[in-house]
Order: structure tokens, then C-alpha cells, then sequence
């Protein structure tokens, strides 16, 4: 998979490509990200890439230029009065408080995308001939303003690199991830078995397959239930699922005055 990142700060990004998972994805190509800085695409002596906004106010605002010179250059994409139509339906994300909140199935559905390009704000905004002529589509962290969008980049590239086959050593790993399956993840432990006296549970040192599929999924309803019960709204719950969440509020009933 190929990500196209176009940002004012590139020097951002390769201290944590560069690491870990997403290091070793790279060595192996499973991804490539390119990272285009936006003032290459400038034509003054002072690489100018902002200016004051229109009817005064603080900040300043991303000029249109350079950032449509940058993608359509780099995506093959060319506009003139109106937006674009995906190039081979690849999405053009600017990532803004203004956007739809990034969760575990927009990761889903970007990780089915060969390529994907995503447009790192800065300073007050982006002028507004670029949300309404050159992105597909917009994406928020979540609610509330970063200094730019490059930390949301790194955050998106992260969630869907992750989900995509081979990028993590268990080929089924990322499928019992909190919110992937619809509900926090269940507890883990590992060794020692006993530390400082506290223990591991013992159905997960019983060697029993099916006991631990069992508790895993009561402890994975039991976590949502105490810190996200609003996931249980949506979550695909089986017959014995619902028991158990039934349990689990009869139990808070009656622990009630």
C-alpha cells in the first residue's frame, strides 16, 4: 500500500517511520509512504505557502497554489470548477478537526485502497478552494485542534498500515484489537505467573483452548461494559453474549442503595 503525505513539515515524519512495525513493513515493501514537501511546489524566492485571510481575523491561511500543484502533480489529478473524481478511486484525505472521526472501520475501509493521499494542515486553515475542489474526503483525530495535521497523518498511517496482511507478525493479531471485534480488548498477561503476589488467572495457564476463548470474550464484554457501554449498542452480540451483558446489569442494580 502507498501513502502520498503532503505537508509543510516533512522532518516530522521519519524519526517514527523509522522504527518498529512500520520500519519493518517498509523494508519489506509492504508499504511505501512519500512525503512531499508543499513548498517544492512554490514559485517565489520566499517559497511562500500562506498568507492573511480575506476579511481580516488572527492566523494565517494555506495558500491554494502550491497545494494543488503538489497533488495534482504528484496524484495525476487535474481540476477546474469542480471536485475532482478520485484517480483510480484513490481518496484525497485532508486530515481537520472538521472531519469525520477517525475509528477502527474507516482503518478498514481505507486499508482496501491501493494508494491513499493525505493533506497535513497548518496555521488557521486552508483556504476553502481546497476542501471544495481538490479533497475526497476529510478525517478528524478526534474532537479537538492539533498545532497540524502531520500527528493525525502519522496516526492514520499507523491504524490502517497495521491491518493490512503480513505487516504484523500474527497474521490474525489485529483482529481481537479493541474496537476491531466491536468491544475492548480482553485483559493479557505473560510470565512471571505470580508477581508480587498477584497472579495470573488460571484458565489462561490450563492449556484449555475453548476455556480461554470463553473468558477472553466475558472479560472483552465485562471491560466494555464498565469503561464503554455505549459499544454494546452496536457490537454484534451473540445469544450468550447478551446474557452475560444482562448479568453484568442486574449486577449493578443491585449493588445500588
Amino acid at each position: 500500500m502507498q501513502f502520498e503525505v503532503f505537508t509543510l513539515l516533512p522532518e516530522v515524519f521519519p524519526s517514527y517511520l523509522e522504527t518498529s512495525i512500520l520500519k519493518r513493513a517498509r523494508e519489506r515493501g509492504l508499504i511505501h509512504v512519500n512525503v512531499h514537501n508543499i513548498r517544492d511546489y512554490t514559485h517565489d524566492k520566499h517559497h511562500t505557502t500562506d498568507d492573511t485571510p480575506y476579511g481580516g481575523g488572527g492566523g494565517m491561511v494555506m495558500k491554494p497554489e502550491p497545494v494543488f500543484e503538489a497533488i495534482e502533480s504528484v496524484m495525476g489529478t487535474k481540476t477546474q470548477q469542480t471536485p475532482p473524481e478520485p484517480v483510480s478511486n484513490i481518496p484525497i484525505i485532508l486530515l481537520t478537526p472538521q472531519g469525520r472521526v477517525f475509528k477502527q472501520s474507516i482503518a478498514q475501509e481505507l486499508s482496501a485502497h491501493p494508494r491513499i493521499a493525505l493533506l497535513c494542515g497548518r496555521y488557521e486553515g486552508i483556504d476553502e478552494r481546497i476542501r471544495e475542489h481538490l479533497v475526497t474526503d476529510e478525517i478528524s483525530i478526534g474532537d479537538y485542534v492539533l498545532t497540524g495535521g502531520e500527528l493525525p497523518a502519522l496516526i492514520l498511517i499507523d491504524a490502517v498500515a497495521r491491518l493490512l496482511p503480513d505487516v504484523l507478525g500474527d497474521p490474525t493479531g489485529a483482529e481481537d484489537d479493541s474496537h476491531a471485534m466491536g468491544l475492548l480488548e480482553y485483559p493479557h498477561y505473560t510470565r512471571p505467573p505470580e508477581f508480587r503476589g498477584w497472579k495470573a488467572p488460571e484458565v489462561l495457564l490450563s492449556g484449555d483452548h475453548g476455556k480461554i476463548d470463553k473468558w477472553r470474550r466475558q472479560q472483552a464484554l465485562e471491560r466494555t461494559f464498565r469503561k464503554r457501554p455505549d459499544m454494546l449498542e452496536t457490537a454484534g452480540l451473540t445469544k450468550e453474549d447478551k446474557k452475560i451483558v444482562e448479568h453484568l446489569k442486574s449486577n449493578v442494580k443491585n449493588l445500588r442503595p
